[in-house]
Formats: structure tokens, sequence, C-alpha cells
């Protein structure tokens, strides 16, 4: 991907988002990690919706990994980590730019980009620049719908206040949001009926606030229940990280292993 000339201070990384100077060695790391189980479908320009279609003939079950903006986004390590033993299993993560913001190496808790791209079953992470990385040209494949195409089932843990709303409200502002917004609710277009598992963690009051209820009735009776598209795990109570005592916690991460291996019917090797 070529570099604006007015740019001398950026650096292009690896879903063609510029970053700055101080961004670069992250950048750097990043490029490395992506080197693996995620090769160009057709050279070093291929898009990450190339690599993402070539992927769905894998022979592998398919988990599609989301997280918004809160902190309980430094849990993907724990699930990650929690399916680390199913060697039949791909894993692709979408962050929100809020979620980045919790996984930049600030600490063992939260690893950088980098080193989540190295873990087990991880096959790719994708960020909002990573849609549209070059101007479309007609028949190319477009990353969201090959995501949903891809995905056997989608968990987004966490789902924080902001984009429960958007979801509710039909907005698709982001990669992740793009994703629900095409999803086949009934199947009526991939033949097949797959679910969506949003798990939930905000501050106590916002889990509180009347617009979070009514956003609550649509993902869990509008949308939800045994013929329904979209289950909810509702939060717990416990300290937040704003040091408030309260319900909005997101479920522990091995409550969402279990779904997940429920789900995709996935059973952990017998031990000798």
């Amino acid at each position: 991907m070529l570099e604006k000339p007015d740019t001398p201070h950026l650096e292009p990384d690896i879903h063609g988002e510029h970053v700055t100077t101080s961004q670069q060695k992250r950048g750097t790391m990043l490029h490395a990690a992506r080197q693996g189980p995620d090769p160009p479908a057709d050279g070093i320009h291929a898009s990450a919706a190339n690599n993402v279609s070539v992927a769905r003939s894998d022979g592998k079950l398919h988990l599609l990994l989301a997280a918004s903006g809160s902190v309980a986004s430094i849990k993907l390590v724990q699930i990650i980590n929690g399916l680390a033993s199913h060697r039949n299993l791909s894993i692709r993560l979408v962050l929100t730019a809020a979620a980045e913001h919790f996984l930049a190496g600030q600490s063992a808790e939260q690893p950088s980009l980098a080193e989540v791209r190295r873990m087990p079953n991880v096959d790719g992470i994708y960020t909002d620049a990573a849609e549209w990385t070059r101007p479309w040209t007609r028949g190319a494949p477009i990353l969201h719908i090959e995501m949903r195409r891809w995905a056997d089932l989608m968990i987004v843990a966490p789902l924080s206040a902001n984009t429960m709303a958007k979801m509710v409200a039909g907005i698709c502002d982001t990669l992740l949001l793009s994703i629900v917004r095409a999803w086949d609710t009934d199947g009526s277009v991939d033949g097949v009926r797959k679910k969506i598992v949003v798990c939930v963690a905000m501050n106590t009051a916002m889990w509180r606030n009347p617009v979070t209820a009514r956003n609550l009735r649509t993902l869990e009776e509008d949308w939800g229940g045994a013929d329904g598209w979209v289950e909810v795990l509702r939060p717990i109570s416990k300290t937040l990280a704003c040091n408030d005592t309260g319900d909005g916690a997101m479920v522990g991460w091995e409550e969402i292993v279990a779904v997940a291996e429920a789900k995709l019917g996935l059973t952990r090797p017998v031990m000798d």
C-alpha cells in the first residue's frame, strides 16, 4: 500500500491504517505477528476479506470473537487460553477502536495485539481499518460479509453500553456492528441459522439505566429465545474497575468458554 507523500512520519499498519511514529514499534510487532496461519490469498496485496473467504474451507470450526469498549476486553486472553486445547478450532478477533486501548502491552494481563495474535488458534485480528484497505472493485469480497459467512458462532465479549445501543438501533459504523447488521438472522441467506452470543459489561449505573433495560428487552425478547439469533449473558455483581461495587461485570471467562464449547460441539480431549 502506498504511503501518502504528505505524511513522512507515518507508516501503514497491517490493516492499512496509518500510525504515528510513537506507534511504529507496536505496528512492527503486529506485522510480524500476522505471519502464520492467515496467508495472503492472492499475493502480498491480498485483502483481509480474501483471506477470510479462503479460510471458510479449512475444515475447522470457526469462532468469531469480538470485543467492544470495556475493560473486560482483557478477558479475551483467558477466553482464548481456555479454548486452546481444541485443535480443530479457528478463532478470529474483531476489535472496536475502544477495545484496542485495553490490549496495548500495558502488562502481562493486557498483552499487545501482536502477542494475542500468537496465541493458540488465533488466525486473525481485525480492526475497523481492515474493512477498506484499498479501493473496492466489483466482484471483490467484502470483509463484514465474509466474516458472517465464515463464522459458525459469534461471541461479543464484552458488549459495552455503547455498542449494545448501536446494535439495537441497527447502526453499523464499525466492523463489529457491520457484521452484526449483516447477520443472517433466520438462515434464509446462507442456509444455516447461527447465533450471536453477547456478554454484557458496563458500569452499574449504566446497567441500571432505563435505556439499557429497553435495549435488553429487544435483545432478549425480540431477537432472543429458543428460535432467536441472539443470546444474552447478563452481567454479574462484583467490584468493577471503576471501584464501584454492583452488577455490571461481564460473566466469568470460564462460562464464556463453556458456552462456546457447547454451541460449537467442542469436546475436551481426554487426559491420560
